[in-house]
């Protein structure tokens, strides 16, 4: 089976889908932005800004999608590696899943990888904490902390693992860049992921599958 065919498919319907799903959210932030259609304020003076509702739930919506295609990523790479252990016919051992999945499948996979074909993760030009942010995002965005709001937040033990989170935003990384130790984190972050942030994610995430199909194929003769 051509196993990175099936990744780069889900991979690239991850973006297509997030470029046609927020394209009219995108417009609509635009409109009531520039004043223009159907979103020319009328005479008001109790200072409230016009078409507030609908520019919130519009990028309300954009993070949702960018929070789907976040979780769809992290499917698609966990999809990969547990496809490649089938195909190599090397199982992983039940201590590797007991101590090295511990804290994380992709450390694990990276274990199972190097101890039966000495591929190690470390090489790949993809940055590979990155691929964890995005696990760990995902993990925030499956399991939400509160009833009242869209926007997940990463938890305290995220924070062990992210010296400087790449899914937050520009405004909240400013805010609690300053201040050192667990203080700059004791208001929890809310995962924040924009097009550019998503993009970066798309191709980080390439970059390693591509680097690891030409590895595991050259240390296992599978093509």
């Amino acid at each position: 089976m051509d196993i990175y065919y099936f990744f780069k498919s889900r991979v690239d319907f991850v973006r297509q889908f997030y470029d046609t799903a927020s394209t009219p959210y995108v417009e609509r932030k635009r409109l009531i932005n520039s004043q223009e259609g159907q979103f020319v304020p009328p005479y008001s003076e109790d200072g409230e800004p016009a078409f507030l509702d609908e520019w919130t739930e519009a990028d309300e919506s954009l993070h949702v999608l960018a929070y789907s295609c976040i979780s769809m990523l992290a499917s698609a790479l966990h999809l990969y590696l547990e496809s490649w252990v089938r195909q190599s016919r090397v199982p992983i051992n039940a201590t590797t899943r007991k101590v090295a999945f511990k804290n994380g499948w992709l450390g694990g996979y990276g274990a199972h990888f190097f101890d039966n074909f000495q591929i190690d993760f470390t090489a790949s030009p993809a940055n590979v904490q990155l691929l964890e942010e995005v696990i760990l995002a995902r993990n925030s965005i499956a399991h939400p902390s509160s009833i009242t709001t869209h926007r997940a937040q990463y938890s305290n033990s995220d924070f062990k693992k992210l010296r400087s989170p790449f899914f937050v935003s520009e405004t909240e990384f400013a805010l609690f860049a300053d201040i050192d130790g667990d203080k700059s984190w004791m208001i929890p972050a809310t995962v924040h992921v924009s097009e550019e942030q998503l993009s970066t994610a798309i191709s980080e995430i390439e970059n390693f599958a591509e680097w690891f199909e030409k590895t595991i194929i050259s240390a296992t003769s599978i093509r």
